[in-house]
């Protein structure tokens, strides 16, 4: 059994493991190293998490979803807080890069898809599944009578493989039922990681995938496991002094947040 501690002002932290053959390299001396790396990433995550918590606002606590929201009639703050436009203008200009052909994963107010059309792109396929945003989407499509834009109707999990393949994939979505909620935002890494063997599925080669991640200054080693097991390359860019009003209710409550864009 091994044990290590690892005593700072505010806090410690204990290890024991219980297996001796776990995290075992050739030598103890590589095993210690690695332990000891292990405990003081930690450690400096748990200090950077104090920074941060400190700058929280209060927030509304909205927390879980009430009903089904696939088909709910939603107001413009439910789709999307108004505080999140510079991360839709950071993800519009990143995924745009090669103003080639882009997917868009939810319409929502469709604030995202105009920031992407300011970009001048050869194509726009947006899939959207709630029926009333759909209609939203008819009005704002009558701003662009000259562009190669379409509606996909429906779930992306339904249509998607239908599609093909894009220059750019955008994602930005939420979660439409409690069941997803705690999936998908409670119990994983980054809400997005669902969508990464899809986005990978559905890029031509150096192909770009962008979403907004809520980690405010990098992104963590398992969030990048998990895009280096679909992405050959991964970018991020912090969008700082955030707006965020004090009962925001989406479920982040600090005023920075990262984008990310990972190369297929």
């Amino acid at each position: 059994m091994t044990r290590r501690i690892k005593r700072l002002h505010d806090f410690d932290l204990s290890l024991q493991i219980k297996n001796d053959n776990f995290i075992c390299p050739p030598h103890d001396s590589q095993r210690n190293w690695l332990l000891n790396k292990a405990m003081s990433e930690f450690a400096q995550d748990l200090l950077a998490l104090d920074k941060i918590a400190a700058r929280f606002v209060p927030g509304s606590e909205g927390g879980l979803p009430s009903g089904d929201r696939t088909q709910a009639e939603l107001t413009d703050e439910e789709i999307m807080e108004d505080w999140q436009r510079p991360m839709m203008a950071a993800m519009a200009e990143i995924v745009a890069e090669s103003h080639g052909n882009i997917l868009e994963i939810g319409f929502g107010r469709g604030v995202s898809s105009s920031m992407i059309q300011e970009q001048e792109v050869r194509s726009h396929t947006i899939i959207e599944c709630n029926d009333s945003v759909v209609s939203r989407f008819e009005a704002w499509r009558a701003d662009y009578p000259d562009r190669d834009i379409r509606m996909v109707h429906g779930l992306w999990q339904d249509v998607l493989d239908d599609l093909g393949k894009f220059d750019g994939i955008f994602f930005h979505t939420y979660p439409l039922n409690e069941n997803e909620f705690v999936e998908q935002i409670g119990e994983s890494t980054t809400f997005a990681d669902h969508f990464f063997p899809h986005a990978a599925a559905h890029l031509l080669d150096g192909g770009i995938f962008t979403y907004l991640s809520n980690e405010a200054d990098s992104l963590g080693r398992q969030h990048q496991r998990l895009l280096f097991e679909h992405f050959r390359s991964i970018e991020i860019r912090i969008v700082d002094s955030l707006q965020i009003p004090s009962d925001v209710r989406d479920a982040w409550w600090f005023d920075k947040m990262l984008t990310v864009k990972a190369v297929r």
